[in-house]
């Protein structure tokens, strides 16, 4: 940490200043005339000086369990302020020394349901009440929300993430900010820029073609910070195209605050970057975590004059125009007691428009409460609601699927559940000897998937339906293994076979629930089960969503946010992504730092090519390989049906407006989501088939209802990058407009010359 023992020595080497202005909102440049050189580098190294990544969740100062600070300077007036995880809810300790109180943060959903939800305004309210606790628990700065891109399904963090559309991705982080920065407390959306891979982290070479980061990797986060003006943003730990992406003056300045307008500070992720003068001469403003060598080079920086005054005077007011809009600034005295029980109801509405039924032959679902069910796999039974790393939060509890199922009336096969309940006991002591000393970063032990051969002919006699959770949890500092995270294990697939061969035989149905932080495999399995439901990790009260689908209570009206291709290598980043590293030892993925510039020369590690340009996701899959595709992007069913009709494409001022009347033609009521896709011209540039330019939710229909769902299309956002003049270019011609289900769907067609 940068100890109060080195402050304490700049201050008393500085006693004829004592009567500098005090900190306000108006005298800004004031104050930065009135700083010492050393206090204005104390002020851009973080708090957590000389432990960086032993400091994550370990801050001495500030609220216990907080990722960092932002050092103060007393003397002015400048108060230190807490920055602190995370994307699914705030990560402090639930625990602290001498208290007898708790200090357990809601568990929100994954940033993937929230996005499976594509309804921005309920993901703003789970921003309100998530910032809430942030305002209440003495927090300034909540470090989130992520939204890179899916690029591969194998990345270890796309769990934090929102989708493979920057669109989708830009749209739901915006709602995000919104709904924290209404309490009055700031985001720092990450991880910027091109941040797609956790193998080699800190040293990776993304190879991007400007083109591919202008229309995919960048505007995702244009989007969001032109549109809910974060308070921050986080530089990711990797290099682009040679340059690392805090040292990335182009992009920091003339990009981000040039042509984009940010008004806000910048910040490293916890150490990262290489070179202090570098990230703050680029823009990055602040060096997190902080550390006594990072302070004594920012200083001999501006000394020797190789970081002019001028640029440390620039990030010094963009990080004193943050604190003045902190509530420690503002004097404001957090309770300690957000409302949890109102919080955990916002979580569980969230979840319950994220799920996303994939499957559901003979209409197997919605199965009525009075059933009883087998209910087998060992993640019924230990639920996920999220995923691992700084992804994580403290949760006061987590409601499993067997007491999702008890408390929607539902009843347990008494043989099934007897089993269980031994032999999670015994994996419970096992698991608890391997994680009792494995660091943060390591994921745990979980109870291995077992088949109870017996246990299954014995309940699919007695039970009406059969129930399987498969699980899958990973997070930060690694990226997942194909062999055993993507592909199901070999006891995961036969409990799927047994169970399936076993209930159908007996004229019963099989529903697989899929409760993972990221998708996995399933064309080889899914024709054994009569439905699927994609719950992913839905948070705190993940066990009663799920029960309430599977049961009718809610119908479910969640869409992909990613393409479930029919095989991995039909991913068109398959070939440039590391695929397995089971024979690297760990730290190779998160550790490997090197002095000076890594030597970028080992393919997938050192650097990754992002060969697949502009075509990532489904605007690959509907340009090169229709056939290639098991679910589409934007894909989800629902209980009841719905009619569209009427589509209007309307000239508007900036864009255009776009509408369609939905009508519930089905028994029960629901909500739908209108997608809309643009077909352009791509005579000059080569274009996807389609691209998605809108979309909105419907309210909840009841049968015989209509709606007209209306969305507006900015005419820039049909532009796109032409790297021969460095500009983006809306080419003229005729333009389809598609309003569809997904990106598969024919849809509703209307063409427009332009």
């Amino acid at each position: 940490m940068l100890t109060s023992i080195i402050l304490s020595a700049v201050l008393a080497a500085t006693p004829v200043l004592s009567e500098g202005p005090v900190l306000r909102e108006d005298n800004i440049k004031e104050v930065i005339s009135a700083m010492t050189l050393e206090e204005k580098c104390i002020l851009l190294v973080g708090g957590n000086a000389a432990k960086a990544f032993d400091g994550i969740g370990n801050s001495e100062k500030g609220v216990p369990g907080a990722a960092g600070t932002v050092n103060g300077i007393p003397r002015l007036g400048i108060p230190q302020i807490v920055l602190a995880d995370g994307p699914a809810g705030l990560r402090i300790s639930p625990e602290r020394e001498g208290d007898e109180r708790t200090f357990y943060c809601t568990g929100f959903p994954i940033a993937t349901l929230l996005s499976s939800t594509w309804n921005t305004d309920l993901v703003e309210k789970v921003g309100q009440a998530m910032g809430n606790e942030v305002l209440e628990y003495g927090v300034d700065v909540i470090l989130g929300p992520g939204a890179n891109i899916h690029r591969n399904p194998l990345c270890g963090r796309n769990f934090e993430y929102y989708s493979e559309d920057p669109l989708l991705s830009g749209e739901t982080a915006a709602a995000m900010i919104k709904g924290i920065q209404s309490n009055g407390v700031g985001t720092s959306i990450k991880h910027f820029f091109a941040n797609n891979q956790e193998l080699n982290r800190l040293a990776n070479d993304a190879i991007v073609s400007e083109r591919a980061l202008r229309e995919i990797y960048l505007k995702n986060f244009e989007i969001a910070i032109r549109k809910a003006a974060p308070w921050t943003i986080m530089t990711s730990y990797n290099y682009v195209n040679g340059i690392h992406a805090a040292e990335n003056r182009r992009v920091l300045t003339d990009i981000l605050r040039g042509e984009w307008g940010f008004e806000g500070a910048v910040m490293s992720d916890w150490g990262g970057g290489y070179h202090a003068d570098g990230m703050v001469r680029a823009g990055n403003d602040m060096i997190q975590p902080g550390s006594e060598s990072r302070y004594k080079a920012l200083l001999a920086s501006v000394k020797d004059g190789s970081l002019s005054m001028e640029d440390l005077d620039n990030s010094v007011e963009r990080v004193l125009k943050l604190i003045v809009k902190s509530p420690k600034f503002r004097g404001y005295v957090p309770s300690e007691a957000p409302d949890l029980k109102a919080h955990a109801a916002v979580c569980r509405d969230a979840a319950d428009e994220g799920v996303i039924l994939l499957k559901n032959e003979m209409a197997a679902l919605p199965l009525g409460a009075d059933k009883k069910v087998a209910l087998f796999g060992v993640t019924s039974y230990d639920f996920i609601a999220g995923g691992t790393g700084s992804g994580d939060v403290h949760r006061p509890y987590v409601v499993d699927l067997k007491e999702g199922l008890a408390n929607a009336g539902y009843a347990l096969d008494e043989g099934v559940d007897a089993f269980y309940a031994e032999y999670m006991a015994q994996e419970e002591e096992r698991c608890k000897r391997i994680n009792g000393s494995s660091p943060w970063f390591i994921d745990r032990e979980r109870a291995i998937e077992v088949v109870p051969v017996e246990v299954i002919e014995n309940s699919a006699v007695s039970a009406d339906a059969a129930f399987i959770t498969i699980g899958r949890v990973f997070g930060e500092g690694k990226d997942r293994d194909y062999y055993h995270s993507y592909l199901l294990s070999e006891n995961e697939l036969e409990l799927i076979e047994r169970v399936s061969k076993a209930f159908h035989a007996k004229g019963k149905k099989v529903t697989v629930i899929l409760n993972i932080g990221g998708l996995v495999e399933m064309t080889s399995w899914i024709d054994k089960a009569d439905a699927v439901l994609l719950c992913w990790q839905s948070g705190e009260e993940g066990g009663n969503t799920v029960a309430s689908i599977l049961s009718g209570e809610v119908n479910p009206s969640g869409h992909l946010p990613m393409t479930v291709s029919l095989s991995y290598d039909r991913e068109p980043s398959a070939a440039n992504f590391p695929k397995i590293f089971a024979d690297k030892p760990f730290n190779y993925s998160f550790y490997r730092q090197v002095k000076g510039h890594p030597h970028h020369t080992v393919k997938d590690i050192d650097y990754t090519l992002y060969d697949e340009g502009i075509y990532v996701g489904y605007r690959h899959f509907c340009t090169f390989d229709k056939k290639g595709v098991l679910f589409p992007f934007g894909y989800g069913l629902s209980y009841t049906s719905f009619l569209w009709k009427g589509l209007k494409v309307e000239k508007a001022e900036g864009g255009w407006n776009v509408s369609v009347t939905v009508r519930n033609t089905g028994k029960v009521s629901g909500k739908d989501v209108v997608q809309v896709y643009v077909h352009a011209p791509g005579k000059t540039l080569d274009k996807p088939e389609r691209e998605l330019r809108g979309f909105g939710k419907t309210p909840l229909l009841a049968p015989g209802e209509e709606y007209t769902q209306e969305i507006f299309i900015p005419e820039n956002s049909l532009a796109s990058f032409d790297e021969r003049v460095s500009e983006w270019v809306t080419e003229p011609g005729r333009y389809t407009f598609i309003a569809a289900r997904n990106a598969s769907d024919r849809g509703l067609k209307k063409k427009v010359k332009i």
